[in-house]
Parts: C-alpha cells; structure tokens; sequence
C-alpha cells in the first residue's frame, strides 16, 4: 500500500496556502523543517522567524507560501487527514463484511502511525505526533466558522462521514453514529496524549493500545 501512496499527490484546499508549497524545493523543505521545529519546541513557541534559520531563508520567503503560522498548522493538519483518508480507502475499499471493514478503518484512525519513506519531506511519524499535541488548535479559534466554511477542514469531515458509513453499514438502528465516529478519531488523539504524558488517567498503555480500547468500545456500543 505505501507504493500506492507514494504515487498519490496529496491535495489541500488552495485556501489555506498562497502558494502551494508542493510546487517547488523551498516549499518542500518549509513543510519538511516546519514539521520538525513545531516538534521540537512546540506550536506556541514556534515561529517564522524561527522556521526561517533552520531552512537559511529569509522570514520573508515563507510568508510567499502561507499567510501565517495557524494557516502553516492547518496545512499540515489537512495534508495529515488526507494522507489517512487514502489509507483508510485502500484498506476497506475490498472488504464486504462491514465489522471487519470497521475493525480495519477505526484501526486505520487510531494505531501508531511509523515514517513512510515513500513521503521524502514529510515525516508521517512526527506529524502524528503534532496532530496528537495540537491538532484542537486548528479548530477551536475564533475563526472557524468561517474557516469551515471555506471548506478548511473538509478533509477531515470526510474521513469521519466515510467511517459513518461503515458504522451505518454494521448497524442500521444506531442513533448517534456521528457522535461515535468523531469520539472515536478525535478521542484517540486525546488517549494518545495522554498515554504520553497523563498516564494515570487512562487505561491505555504499553499493554493496551488505544486502537484495542476503540475497537471494544465500538465492538460494545453496536451489538
């Protein structure tokens, strides 16, 4: 599957970026530096200015790719949901009975992500790790309903309206799939960090994984 999604161009909204930094080495290596730098010292702390030393760019050149830092973010975070929705497609696009498709996509959604080789500039492994730490920070501003409505978090809508579809499939009758999906992707990041860094809050740990947790909840909820 990684060789199939290595020839696979990832699209993001055009709104989020000015220029699409997929188009050209600098662009590259802005997304590829910028993952690690927000890595290495946080969302809050990190900075253009900061992203500019690390690549020996002027500030200025990263401004011609994004408006600004939270546009940066979302970026990545809309890369991120796209790169798993083209995982999740490929896993369950053959898979006819709908418990083992849901077992594969809530998996999909939930397990440790390790490094594609195949994606050069983009380290899957850390990017996991910033959607884990501050993927809320795309969402909970003060501009997301208008965000939303330019269609910034579309991607990421679609990846729990495709798992729906699934739950739909396994249960029919079940009132709230919605809710249960968005628990389940959102909450797993949520787990995740917690398993990190509040691991006496959680039952998740080196014995359970949160993808085990997820599955028995889902496994539970629908029968």
């Amino acid at each position: 599957m990684n060789t199939i999604l290595s020839n696979l161009k990832i699209k993001v909204n055009e709104k989020i970026y000015v220029k699409d930094p997929e188009t050209s080495p600098l662009g590259k290596k802005i997304v590829e530096k910028s993952i690690l730098l927000i890595d290495e010292i946080g969302f809050d702390n990190f900075t253009f200015k900061k992203l500019g030393e690390k690549i020996g760019s002027n500030e200025s050149s990263i401004y011609r790719y994004f408006e600004n830092k939270h546009k940066l973010l979302v970026y990545l975070s809309s890369w991120y949901w796209s790169w798993m929705e083209y995982k999740l497609v490929f896993a369950t696009t053959n898979i006819v009975d709908p418990k083992e498709k849901l077992n594969k996509a809530i998996t999909i959604v939930t397990e440790k992500i390790t490094d594609n080789a195949n994606t050069e500039h983009i380290n899957e492994f850390i990017l996991n790790k910033i959607i884990i730490a501050e993927f809320t920070k795309t969402v909970q501003t003060k501009e997301v309903d208008q965000e939303n409505k330019e269609g910034f978090f579309l991607i990421y809508k679609r990846v729990i309206n495709r798992i729906v579809g699934i739950v739909k499939e396994v249960n029919p009758e079940y009132p709230f799939p919605k809710s249960l999906v968005s628990t389940i992707v959102e909450g797993s990041l949520h787990q995740h960090f917690l398993t990190e860094h509040l691991k006496t809050i959680t039952d998740c740990n080196e014995s359970v994984s949160t993808t085990e947790f997820y599955l028995n909840l889902a496994k539970n909820v629908l029968r």
